[in-house]
């Protein structure tokens, strides 16, 4: 009968591909059990969105199979998101285990819609997430999740709104339609600090910030105030956008967040009718700038007619044509993200980086 040593050993055959080390080493492998010829263990992952969970099962279970006296091999997959230690004093949401901030060096690339469905994505592998409408000047997520609710108080602050399984808060549910924000800078940044701290996010593993464009005061307070997990950074593939975008990249860069990734949104165009292909911004210019400033490209999203309609119907792709290429799409970059987050916080945890303060 194989003993729970030679389980183990048998199990360090199975390697993360993108954390680089086997499951046992990353102390993944829980509650093993092995008794008359009969293993079980739990496989703990860093995220629920892990775009490789099920090959990691089965890899677990062909190398425990393969050893003598084996019988029967049950494996429970299992999540618990991981957190970087934040810095002394800048510890503001300590129920937030991640907080990335979505961002764009221009405006009109598409960087809430694809916040909104990749903070509903994922949601939907089960994982704790909040979304915050930074876009203080512009509002546009409750439009995209349909949100027609307004926050409530809660004992400790504001209560988030609940949309498609994420808590989500924005400028527009305390300003009216025929409203405009006209705010000085003090002002943002006064919002967001209220957003930050005075918001009963309660636990979550992940809290999407869709930043305004640019690379101004909301973006440097944020930067200010919290540890952030790592940026996503949104451009369309034409190089004046491109150029714009990396201007986002080097703030960040420069204030010591890491870059998570780049998203090219509007990548290309297939015609309905006859399946035609047209780059109509041209293509790849992400990858490209990904490559030149040695950052992951977490995917592309074409421009459809679809992401367009769900997004003005207040129900995102995701939720409302969760079969469609656009959807797959975005739930791709969602397990991407997700797995760059899990990247960063395991070497994080074993390199600590000076970040600065202010």
């Amino acid at each position: 009968m194989a003993t729970e040593q030679q389980v183990l050993a048998a199990l360090r055959q199975v390697m993360d591909p993108d954390l680089h080390r086997d499951i046992v080493t990353l102390g993944f492998v829980q509650d093993l059990r092995v008794r008359d010829g009969d293993v079980a263990f739990t496989i703990m992952l860093t995220t629920p969105a892990c775009p490789v969970k099920d090959r990691l099962k089965e890899q677990a279970e062909e190398v425990v199979k393969a050893l003598p006296g084996v019988r029967r091999v049950e494996v429970e997959m299992k999540a618990e998101v991981r957190t970087a230690p934040p810095p002394p004093g800048l510890d503001l949401l300590p129920g937030v285990r991640n907080v990335v901030p979505v961002g764009s060096g221009k405006g009109g690339v598409g960087k809430s819609t694809v916040s909104a469905n990749l903070a509903v994505a994922l949601a939907q592998t089960g994982a704790r997430v909040g979304l915050l409408d930074a876009d203080i000047y512009g509002p546009s997520i409750p439009t995209i999740l349909g949100i027609t609710a307004s926050p409530q108080p809660g004992p400790r602050g504001i209560r988030p709104v609940d949309a498609f399984g994420v808590k989500v808060i924005s400028t527009g549910f305390f300003v009216r339609p025929d409203q405009a924000v006209i705010w000085r800078g003090p002002m943002l940044a006064k919002m967001l600090e209220q957003f930050l701290s005075g918001v009963e996010w309660g636990e979550l593993d992940y809290l999407l910030v869709d930043l305004p464009p640019g690379t101004g005061d909301v973006q440097l307070t944020l930067c200010q105030r919290i540890p952030l997990t790592g940026a996503a950074i949104v451009s369309t593939p034409q190089d004046v956008a491109l150029k714009v975008a990396e201007k986002a990249l080097i703030m960040f860069r420069q204030l010591r967040c890491p870059i998570l990734g780049l998203i090219e949104n509007m990548s290309y165009y297939v015609c309905p009718e006859c399946g035609h292909r047209d780059d109509i911004f041209d293509t790849g210019g992400a990858g490209r700038a990904a490559e030149r400033w040695q950052a992951p490209l977490l995917g592309t999203i074409p421009l459809a007619t679809g992401i367009r309609q769900a997004s003005d119907s207040g129900r995102p792709i995701v939720i409302d044509e969760p079969d469609s290429p656009s959807a797959a799409a975005f739930i791709e970059i969602a397990r991407n993200l997700a797995a760059q987050i899990s990247i960063r916080n395991l070497k994080e945890a074993e390199e600590p980086e000076v970040r600065i303060t202010f």
